[in-house]
C-alpha cells in the first residue's frame, strides 16, 4: 500500500526544460536585443515546428483564442457557423467575438465529437463554415466533415488545441480544414508558455494570415488590409525551442502513463473511456473517463481532493449554457457532467497513479456496472 502524498497532485503542470538552456536562449535575446515583431527566434521556431509536425504553414501567434479568431477573419466569415457545444469556451467566445452567430451541432457520445450525421440538420442559408474540435486530441470525422462542407460550399475550421502530435492517414492532423489552429498554452504537452499557432496549405491564405497577425503591417507606413496584435516573442519561442527537444519523451511518457491507467482501472465497469476515431496515432494529451452519472462523479471529485488529488471536469458545463448563445444539444449536456480528466503529466510517477486508481476501484468494485 503507498502512502497519500503530502504533495498537492494537479490534474496537469507544465514542462520545465533545463533552466541553463533556457538561458541560453535568453542570454542571445540580451545579446541581440530583439525581442518581438518576428525576430529570429520565432522564425526558427516556425521552420522546426513545421519539420517536427510535417506541416508547411504554421504562422506562430500570441495564443489559440487570437488563432480562432484570425481564422474567422482570414477567411472572412459572416454569418453562421456550425460549431460543437463539447468544447472549451474560446471556441463559441471567438466565433460570436467575430459577429457570427454559433449553430450548436451534438456530439456522438463515443468519441465526444461533433456527430457529422447532424450536421446538415443545422445548414442554412446563411450557414459559411464549420468550426469543429478535435476533443482531447481525438480527430473528428474529417471524411464526413469535407464532404458536407464541399457539398454546401462551407469553410472547415478545425480547433485542435489538444493535438500536438496528432496524425490522421498519416498526416498531421495539423493538415486538414482550410485552417486548423492549436494552442501552446503552458498546460499543453507541448507549450511556448503562451502561444498558438495557425496552420493553412494555402500560401496565399498564409500571408492574409501573417498580415493579420501584425495589424496588417506591409511595410513602413503600409497596411495590408485589416489585423490585430497577434504576435509573439522571442521570450516564448525561446520556451518552444527548448520544449521541441524533449517533445518524444513528452509524447512517451504520456502514452504509458494511459496505458498504465489503462491497466489499474481494467476492472473498473463504472468508467468508460472516449473512443479513439479510426487510423489516428494518438498523443495521449488527456485522461478523460465517463463516469454512469454526475452522482458519482461528484463523489469521486470530493474523494479525490481530500486526498489532494485535483482531477477537473473537463468540459462542463456545456457550451449552450452560455449566457450569451441559444442552443438545445442533449448528448452533450449529459455527457459533459459525466467526464473527468485525471492527472496526466510529464513527471507522474507510478505510485501516484496507484492511489488515484485505488481511490476510484475501491468505491465501485461490488456495484454493478453500465454499459454501452
Amino acid at each position: 500500500m503507498f502512502k497519500h502524498p503530502q504533495k498537492k497532485i494537479p490534474v496537469t503542470k507544465p514542462f520545465f526544460p533545463p533552466i541553463e538552456e533556457y538561458q541560453n536562449y535568453l542570454n542571445g535575446i540580451w545579446e541581440r536585443e530583439y525581442i518581438t515583431n518576428n525576430g529570429p527566434l520565432v522564425q526558427e521556431l516556425e521552420v522546426r515546428l513545421n519539420k517536427r509536425l510535417g506541416t508547411q504553414n504554421l504562422v506562430f501567434v500570441s495564443n489559440g483564442t487570437i488563432a480562432l479568431q484570425i481564422a474567422i477573419k482570414a477567411l472572412d466569415i459572416k454569418g453562421e457557423i456550425i460549431t460543437t457545444p463539447f468544447s472549451y469556451v474560446a471556441t463559441t467566445s471567438s466565433i460570436v467575438w467575430e459577429g457570427c452567430k454559433p449553430v450548436f451541432v451534438d456530439i456522438d457520445e463515443k468519441t465526444l465529437n461533433i456527430n457529422p450525421d447532424l450536421i446538415e440538420e443545422g445548414i442554412t442559408e446563411n450557414t459559411k463554415a464549420i468550426l469543429a474540435t478535435h476533443v482531447f486530441g481525438n480527430p473528428c470525422d474529417i471524411e464526413a466533415i469535407k464532404k458536407i462542407a464541399d457539398k454546401h460550399d462551407l469553410k472547415v475550421i478545425y480547433d485542435a488545441s489538444h493535438c500536438f502530435g496528432v496524425t490522421y492517414r498519416g498526416q498531421s492532423i495539423f493538415n486538414y480544414g482550410d485552417i486548423s489552429t492549436t494552442s501552446f498554452h503552458a498546460t499543453k504537452l507541448y507549450h511556448t508558455v503562451e502561444g498558438g499557432g495557425i496552420f493553412t496549405n494555402n500560401e496565399q491564405l498564409k500571408e492574409r494570415v501573417q498580415y493579420m497577425r501584425n495589424f496588417g503591417h506591409d511595410g513602413p507606413g503600409k497596411y495590408n488590409g485589416i489585423g490585430i496584435n497577434g504576435k509573439n516573442s522571442e521570450v516564448h519561442a525561446a520556451m518552444g525551442l527548448c520544449n521541441l527537444n524533449y517533445v518524444e519523451r513528452i509524447l512517451k511518457s504520456r502514452k504509458q502513463q494511459s496505458l498504465i491507467y489503462d491497466k489499474l482501472f481494467k476492472n473498473n465497469n463504472h468508467i468508460r473511456k472516449q473512443v479513439i476515431f479510426k487510423n489516428t496515432k494518438y498523443n495521449y494529451a488527456y485522461y478523460p473517463v465517463i463516469f454512469e452519472n454526475e452522482g458519482l462523479l461528484i463523489e469521486t471529485v470530493v474523494n479525490l481532493e481530500t486526498k489532494g488529488i485535483s482531477p477537473r471536469r473537463y468540459f462542463y458545463p456545456t457550451l449552450t449554457e452560455l449566457s450569451y448563445v441559444i442552443g438545445d444539444c442533449p448528448v452533450s449536456a449529459r455527457i459533459s457532467k459525466k467526464v473527468l480528466c485525471l492527472p496526466l503529466f510529464d513527471d507522474l510517477k507510478y505510485e501516484q497513479q496507484v492511489i488515484i486508481t485505488e481511490l476510484l476501484n475501491k468505491r465501485y468494485h461490488n456495484a454493478s456496472g453500465w454499459s454501452w
